[in-house]
């Protein structure tokens, strides 16, 4: 029979916050998730996240952007309906590029926009139709909150209580 436990603590400030996930990490006790109302400074290298991939992401999404940005100004201005405006040549892609600056820039700007906000939603399960993954929903205005699986729920406790939790709430697993 397993006696697994999840383990809530509520923190009222970032620091103390901060302060109890360096307390865990001294101690070796492994923190399963924390909920915050925004970014906190620091949290990220606290519980050794590694880094993201969204980068890469974004970048390949600004280059489809691009791409389609230069197909696109191509074939309207070079191949569909060649125009001589302004004196500018309409016979080749590359001597008109300059004018096509600007579209190709906000074409890379809305795809990887909104291209990036489609595997962030999936990755955080927040698409439609998917279960709320918040314990507490004051984490969405002004608390904070560190989540443990454990046996151990005893020390977990005690050290919650000894860097300033809060609440302390204990559900099983």
């Amino acid at each position: 029979m397993s006696t697994t436990k999840k383990v809530y603590g509520i923190y009222a400030d970032d620091d103390d916050l901060l302060n109890g996930v360096h307390a865990f990490n001294d101690k070796g006790i492994k923190i399963d998730e924390v909920y915050t109302p925004f970014p906190v400074h620091g949290l990220d290298k606290a519980l050794g996240l590694k880094k993201t991939r969204i980068s890469d992401a974004a970048f390949i999404y600004a280059v489809y952007g691009v791409t389609i940005g230069i197909l696109v100004t191509y074939y309207t201005m070079i191949r569909d309906w060649p125009q001589n405006i302004g004196g500018k040549p309409a016979f080749e892609w590359s001597r008109n590029m300059p004018a096509f600056v600007v579209p190709m820039f906000e074409l890379m700007v809305f795809c990887a926009a909104h291209m990036m906000s489609l595997p962030f939603l999936v990755r955080n399960k927040m698409y439609p139709g998917c279960p709320p993954q918040n314990p507490d929903p004051r984490t969405t205005d002004d608390k904070f909150m560190m989540e443990f699986v454990t046996d151990d729920v005893e020390s977990v406790k005690q050290i919650l209580i000894d860097t300033g939790v809060e609440e302390i709430t204990v559900k099983d697993a």
